[in-house]
């Protein structure tokens, strides 16, 4: 009889104290419903930036024995690409054609590598006092936040204008936003009118299982869903109703205990 082996005991730290919530963080829920997907089992706590290895959220702390000191790591992609190489996931592109996994990674680039910024941008500038009062910074004490988050505000701003994002107005930056989620809602329309019921999951490629793209992609859906700083990237999101139904069922199937964001 093979020996039992105990599943690990992971913490995410997600940057917000709630629970059973989404968080604002894309990369926070893409790391969720990496460890869902799988049926692995985890908790959640608030952590802080100056205790994440890297000074960014989402980190996990990971302990694979009882009384063992946990080990902490750190970006969504390499938390998944190490619990992989370590039998705790699954490899989820594992099945796909090189072709597939193109485009697999492609899409990944234009949610992490483009909408990403995008989205720093509607949040941290033209919505600065939501994300800095109701953001990450929430629990700060006022005047400290009015201090941090000037300074939050002038890196961000200059990342942006380096990045390229920042060079950009407003209007300009809406209007490629919007190009991005129509290309999505085109993928998801499609997967939606190929899936074999009406009320199961389906997947961004049209495939019997999930890839890495869902994870990413329902993690920006979902966490700009509950952004209060982006709204109008929820208005964008909200006009698409295979978008929705997309998130909707994920949602349903896989985070039955979070609240539900409002759909309409």
């Amino acid at each position: 009889m093979a020996a039992f082996k105990p599943q690990p005991t992971i913490t995410v730290y997600r940057g917000f104290p709630f629970k059973s919530a989404y968080v604002w963080s894309p990369f926070v829920t893409k790391l969720e419903a990496r460890l869902r997907f799988a049926g692995v089992s985890y908790k959640t706590e608030a952590g802080s930036l100056k205790s994440a290895p890297r000074g960014k959220v989402p980190y996990i702390a990971i302990s694979k024995n009882e009384g063992e000191t946990p080990q902490f790591l750190s970006d969504s992609h390499l938390i998944s690409q190490q619990l992989s190489e370590e039998g705790i996931l699954p490899d989820l592109n594992a099945n796909l054609t090189p072709v597939q996994r193109v485009h697999d990674t492609a899409l990944r680039a234009l949610l992490e590598e483009k909408l990403y910024f995008y989205q720093n941008y509607e949040r941290w500038l033209d919505n600065f006092y939501t994300m800095r009062d109701r953001g990450p910074l929430a629990p700060i004490p006022w005047l400290i936040r009015v201090i941090i988050g000037w300074f939050v505000w002038r890196k961000i701003n200059t990342g942006l204008y380096s990045q390229g994002t920042g060079r950009f107005n407003s209007d300009e930056i809406n209007a490629f936003r919007q190009e991005v989620w129509e290309n999505i809602n085109v993928l998801l329309t499609e997967a939606q009118r190929t899936a074999s019921s009406s009320d199961k999951v389906f997947w961004v490629f049209g495939g019997s299982e999930p890839t890495e793209a869902d994870t990413t992609l329902f993690g920006f859906i979902a966490s700009n869903l509950v952004c209060a700083a982006g709204p109008e990237t929820q208005r964008t999101i909200r006009s698409f109703p295979a978008v929705i139904d997309y998130a909707r069922r994920i949602h349903q199937t896989y985070f039955p205990d979070y609240e539900s964001p409002a759909w309409e």
